[in-house]
This record gives structure tokens, sequence and C-alpha cells, in this order.
């Protein structure tokens, strides 16, 4: 795989676990509010991370680190990401892979084999608003459902989440998600957050008192909405 990131732990990324964070480079989204502007393209700005370091890191660390979490950048974009991950569940690491859902064939061949342990999957916005939150024109939207579909009849834990921008999300829109996520599946909002990476400067977020009102009126419907970091 192309690692362009590690960091070594984290307690927040993988739920429950303590964690090795791994960033692939490359996404074929461009969402404008993406905190990871170096990880979009397929070059990087960063030196290449050899996946021998990744291992002699992680052998050093069984029995003190629970697992990894890939992100990126969308890690299904890498060819031999089976391969490493085979290789981590070998080692007796649990693993927790962070997603756009834009290949779901390969997510299901993953979890099919039981190479997962946990899927966390971006949600951008509602079907109406997909094309303009992601960055992509004629963005494939069955990809998408077919991922949603997928990750909820698995046997894994997961979650769904979406980043809310005020420029790009309403109550309408996130009650449309709801909708099609169902009412017992865990769907966290998480508020944008400025910074100098972003992809398009500009945006903002909600303040607190407004996020609260948001997961509140999702919750009539949908009682495992949580927002997430406040």
């Amino acid at each position: 795989m192309t690692i362009s990131g590690m960091q070594k732990l984290t307690l927040l990324d993988y739920p429950g676990n303590t964690a090795c964070l791994i960033f692939t480079q490359g996404c074929n989204f461009r969402c404008p509010f993406c905190h990871n502007r170096d990880l979009v393209g397929e070059e990087t700005k960063h030196e290449i991370i050899d996946e021998k370091e990744v291992f002699k890191y992680l052998e050093k660390r069984k029995g003190i680190l629970d697992g990894i979490c890939i992100t990126g950048g969308e890690p299904l974009l890498q060819r031999d990401i089976e391969e490493f991950i085979t290789k981590v569940k070998e080692m007796g690491f649990k693993v927790k892979l962070d997603t756009n859902g834009s290949s779901p064939s390969r997510l299901k061949r993953l979890l099919d084999k039981g190479l997962l342990d946990y899927v966390a999957m971006d949600i951008k916005n509602d079907f109406l608003n997909y094309d303009k939150t992601s960055g992509i024109e004629r963005i494939n939207i069955e990809n998408i459902k077919r991922s949603i579909d997928i990750i909820e009849n698995s046997s894994v834990e997961y979650e769904f989440r979406t980043t809310v921008v005020k420029e790009l999300h309403d109550l309408l829109q996130l009650e449309r998600i709801c909708e099609y996520l169902g009412p017992n599946v865990k769907y966290y909002i998480q508020n944008y957050k400025d910074c100098d990476t972003v992809l398009q400067k500009g945006l903002s977020g909600f303040d607190n008192d407004e996020l609260i009102n948001i997961q509140n009126k999702l919750r009539m419907t949908n009682p495992n909405v949580m927002v997430r970091g406040i």
C-alpha cells in the first residue's frame, strides 16, 4: 500500500480500542471540507512509509495495541489492501476501516473474508446533494447505497457518520440520510472545523446549540443519532 502517514497511538479513532492509525494516499472524492488535502491526490508531499516499518512497529506493540485503523484518502483504492490487512490480522490485531463507500465490491470481499472488525463509512449528504458535497459530478449513488446495505447486513461493528458544514447541510438533508439508514443504526454527526489543510476555504461549522437541536430532532425517529465531539 502507499502509506503516507502513521500515528503510532490513537485512543479516539477506534472506539473502545487502542490503535495505530494508518493514512493511505489517494482519494476519488474531492470533498470541499476535507482536512487531508495532501492525501487526496496520488502523489504525496510526505515521505512514503515502507510497509516493513509498519509491521516492525506492530510486532513491538503486540499485547499493547488492540488494532489498527486504516484511513485516508480512500483506503479501498489501494490494490494490495487485502494482502496488507491479512498480514495485520495474522499478527493478532483488529482492523478498523474508514471508507467513503465508493467501492462496494472490494468492501464486501474484505468483509466476507473476515478481515475487518469495524467499518466506519462517511455519508457525505442525502442522495440529492451527494455530487456537490463529494466534489464529484455524476457520482455513482448506487455504489454508495450498495455499500450501506453491505455494512448494515454484515456481522461486524460499524458506524455511519456525516461531517456537517453550514454551507452544505441542513436539517432536511440529515433527516433524509436518517430515513435511508433506518432507525437502528449508529449514526454520528461530526462538526466541521476549519484548518490550514482543508481543501476549500470559507466553510463554517455549526455552534453547539445548533448541533444539539439537530440531534434532538433526528432522535425523534432515529434514537441512535449522536453528535461527536461536544
